[in-house]
């Protein structure tokens, strides 16, 4: 296999880099937060999928979630499943392996329709919340289950006089203590009142059990917040919630001092309540808050520029801080949300802290942005608990619509420090410390099997090391973070071995190319530029990116139909120079699944532009039943000359799904040389299902493509990608995506998390070692005989765009590459082609000898921008 030399300056960043000949590293051993010597974080290690767990005859692709978890004294999780109406246990004694230990249905405890709302461990006995309401908002009712945890046998149960939400149990055991919610019918219209409005009755209230060895000597006691006449009792009176008449409590807590605070999320308040005297001592609004530097407009545009008027926390989970602080989660509801958690003084509600925009900055930052719910609630911080960890205490809030839980030092309670981001499932809901097994437990509640995305429990240890996850993050610049998202195609710099390009497809708008310094890790995305076109921002779905001789960029751009699948040329600026559409012939045979990738090899007059097709030519593309041209599992490598706008094309075939709802298809190709393609063959499914994450070899022949039929070309499988996507321990992700060599050989990719849509969410960026060791040299190249399937004449002619002047910005520029091409008589050049090429030592060291003149070595390296 016939290298690329190495250019001056690719020399020059390898040996003082010390990278030439470098073994490849797992991304877990370079997926490093900056942190002190010694310091200790939580690292992800299984996430187990309920639908696992399931009893035997219950369809395993019927709905099943994990809401709110407890543990036992033993290691058993335990959690609750309201769509499936039971509770499931998990062992995670071996945290990097938990099992499914059986589930118990609630229509064996009392009725079919029954749903759990919480649990929490006392001693050996589970307490179980139960909503017995089934739909009847005017009659609420619940209970309290006491199961004996060794046998999960039934020991009491307690009517609770009421609609149950959450439980918690004071530290030293004497108290549990049920909001009570009676929560509203959000399709009921009181009088006066609009839609799903307040006042709804009868009003919620606290359920305070006093506990015992003996459950059957447990006694409860009702705390109401109104009058025996239905009016606030003063303290709650003078505290300024929403419609104060109804209360409807969401979430509860006890500190050591045996005081409870709960939130009443529709009321937008807090109360705190001494348990002993069941007194209310303390009562407050949550306040409201006005946002800025956030994104307000669902346009496929992360901006953080939009502003929002003050509206109501509405807070949903709490929990004491310390220092009589309590903290909210503030997930709003019907009327408000403020996209953050608050710190309040217990006492009389002062706001001590307050995150503003920075946790939606978080989700932005770590590509996490909902784009669905910006003109909603944004990231909705629902879940929060708070534990100490080797000494240092933490607060832990979960992004239920961004699907992340941010991790913070509350040392000082009055001044949160953000420590790191753990990746969850979807819809994560109940946040559980252990602190005592160093263990934390997150469940998730979302569960949507039709699309592949499952509920689960999501286990992460803590101790010493840095965090393997994230993978990739943004810089941020002038005080917010670069927005991204959906990364479908990678490229490397042919110069700087530090630089690699990214592109978004269509969950963004306008497509965008990313620089990505990958010398750090993890790797940093660290300017943008936006696509432009006739002067105007380009809504393009980039599915394809390589560096251009001149310093711009070849995009594949995927379209809906056929003739809107185009190879598209961008000078470095961003403008797009010319398209070259797919020919009519071939156009006519591609539906939805069009173009994939982008690379080039040659340069000058050989320059020729690769791209695939992700699945084959279809007889009719709005009928895939009606068969395909060249056979159901070939599909295309095309090859384009753009100074003649002719394309040559050859048989790429895939391997075959025995998964219904399955199929395989292709995702990228990259050149490693002139004759050696790598492409992306990959399967649809994630989490356990997925089973093809490739990168296959492809030598090219030297003949041209057979007039007579259809060259299929040879392939071997060079690296299997699915091990190291399985050893995030996360939800393995679908999109396999983007494949680049770097300038110095090193191999990287990157999954595309779809915008979350369908999808977790979670970014995987991948270190995969060196293009040496995946693409040795090789014999000859095999000449493949041709197939006798028909090929349809290329009659594509370049179409061009004038070049816009581009709009000034403040933002961060891609590194633009060399705008010279060196000449190719200069042995000790890189010719700037675009492709992705591979480097090998020896070729180091002899291009180092031809750049030394009367005894000095000169070194030239070219300035990084952004």
């Amino acid at each position: 296999m016939r290298l690329r030399p190495l250019s001056a300056a690719v020399l020059t960043a390898c040996l003082a880099g010390g990278v030439v000949g470098a073994a490849a590293l797992p991304a877990a051993a370079e997926s490093a937060a900056p942190a002190e010597a010694g310091a200790a974080f939580f690292q992800r290690t299984a996430t187990y999928p309920v639908f696992q767990n399931v009893p035997e005859g219950v369809d395993p692709s019927a709905p099943t979630v994990a809401e709110i978890s407890t543990i036992t004294e033993d290691g058993t999780v335990v959690y609750t499943d309201a769509a499936g109406k039971r509770i499931g246990f998990l062992d995670v004694t071996d945290p990097t392996a938990p099992i499914g230990t059986g589930t118990v249905d609630l229509a064996d405890l009392g009725h079919a329709d029954d749903q759990p709302t919480s649990v929490t461990a006392y001693g050996e006995y589970l307490l179980v919340v139960v909503d017995e309401t089934g739909g009847d908002f005017t009659a609420p009712r619940g209970r309290l289950d006491v199961l004996r945890a060794a046998d999960r046998s039934l020991v009491r149960s307690i009517d609770l006089g009421g609609q149950p939400d959450s439980i918690a149990v004071s530290p030293d055991g004497a108290f549990a203590a049920i909001a009570m919610e009676n929560q509203r019918d959000e399709e009921a219209t009181p009088d006066g009142g609009e839609e799903g409005d307040l006042p709804q009755l009868p009003a919620g209230f606290v359920q305070i059990l006093s506990l015992g060895d003996d459950p059957a000597r447990w006694t409860t006691d009702a705390v109401s917040f109104l009058d025996a006449d239905g009016a606030p009792v003063p303290v709650v009176a003078a505290a300024g919630w929403d419609t104060p008449e109804d209360p409807e409590p969401e979430y509860v807590t006890i500190d050591e001092r045996n005081k409870l605070a709960v939130t009443l999320q529709e009321n937008n308040g807090v109360a705190v309540i001494d348990l002993a005297t069941r007194e209310i001592e303390s009562a407050f609004s949550a306040g409201s808050v006005a946002l800025s530097g956030v994104d307000t407009v669902k346009d496929g545009r992360i901006d953080l520029t939009g502003s929002l008027p003050a509206a109501p926390r509405e807070p949903d989970a709490i929990a004491w801080v310390g220092d009589g602080l309590v903290a909210t989660a503030n997930e709003g509801d019907w009327k408000g949300g403020t996209r953050g958690w608050t710190v309040f003084d217990a006492a009389d509600g002062t706001v001590v802290w307050d995150a503003g925009s920075s946790f939606e900055h978080l989700a932005v930052q770590h590509g996490l942005h909902a784009e669905s719910r910006a003109e909603k609630k944004g990231a909705e911080p629902e879940g929060l608990a708070f534990a100490t960890f080797g000494g240092t205490p933490y607060a832990f809030i979960a992004s239920e619509r961004s699907n992340f839980v941010a991790v913070y030092d509350m040392t000082d309670p009055r001044s949160p420090q953000f420590r790191q981001v753990l990746f969850t499932t979807n819809g994560p809901e109940g946040v559980l410390p252990v602190p005592e097994r160093d263990l934390l437990i997150v469940s998730s509640e979302t569960d949507e099997a039709e699309n592949g995305v499952r509920a689960a429990v999501n286990v992460y240890s803590f101790g010493p090391g840095a965090p393997a996850q994230p993978s990739i993050v943004a810089d941020t610049v002038e005080g917010s973070p670069l927005g991204w998202s959906a990364l479908g195609a990678l490229a490397g710099d042919p110069v700087d071995p530090g630089v690699v390009y990214a592109a978004s497809d269509a969950v963004l708008s306008p497509a965008t190319v990313f620089t990505v310094d990958v010398s750090t890790a993890p790797a940093r995305i660290t300017g943008s530029l936006a696509v432009t076109e006739a002067g105007a921002p380009a809504a393009l779905d980039v599915e394809g990116l390589a560096v251009a001789e001149d310093g711009g960029f070849w995009l594949a751009v995927e379209g809906a139909t056929g003739p809107e699948n185009a190879v598209v040329r961008t000078n470095a600026d961003g403008a797009v120079t010319a398209r070259f559409p797919l020919p009519e012939d071939i156009a006519a045979h591609v539906g939805k699944w069009g173009l994939e990738g982008v690379t080039t090899t040659g340069t000058g007059a050989d320059l020729r532009v690769w791209t695939v097709l992700q699945r084959p030519l279809w007889n009719d593309p709005t009928d895939t039943e009606a068969g395909t041209v060249d056979g159901d599992d070939v599909t295309r490598i095309g090859r384009l000359d753009p100074a003649s706008g002719t394309w040559d094309w050859f048989g790429y075939r895939l391997d075959a799904t025995q998964t219904a709802g399955d199929w395989i298809g292709l995702s990228e190709i990259t050149a490693i040389d002139d004759t050696t393609l790598a492409i992306i063959e990959r399967d649809k499914l994630n989490g356990p299902a997925a089973a093809v994450k490739r990168v296959t070899r492809v030598d090219v022949p030297e003949i041209a493509p057979s007039a007579e039929g259809l060259t299929v070309l040879e392939k071997s499988t060079a690296i299997d990608v699915l091990p190291a996507l399985q050893a995030t321990n996360g939800w393995t992700q679908e999109k396999l995506e983007g494949f680049a060599v770097a300038a110095d050989g090193a191999l990287y990719a990157v999954t595309d998390n779809d915008g979350l849509k369908d999808a977790t969410g979670e970014t995987v960026f991948l270190r995969l070692g060196t293009a040496e060791e995946a693409f040795p040299a090789v014999g000859p190249t095999p000449q493949p005989t041709p197939e006798p399937t028909p090929t349809p004449e290329p009659t594509p002619e370049p179409s061009t765009t004038p070049e816009p002047t581009p709009e000034p910005s403040t933002t961060p520029q891609p590194t633009a590459p060399p705008t010279g091409a060196p000449t190719p008589s200069d042995p000790g050049a890189l010719p700037a082609t675009g492709a992705d090429a591979a480097r090998l030592l020896p070729l180091a060291l002899g291009a180092a000898g031809l750049l030394a003149v009367g005894g000095s070595l000169v070194l030239v390296r070219r300035a990084r921008r952004g």
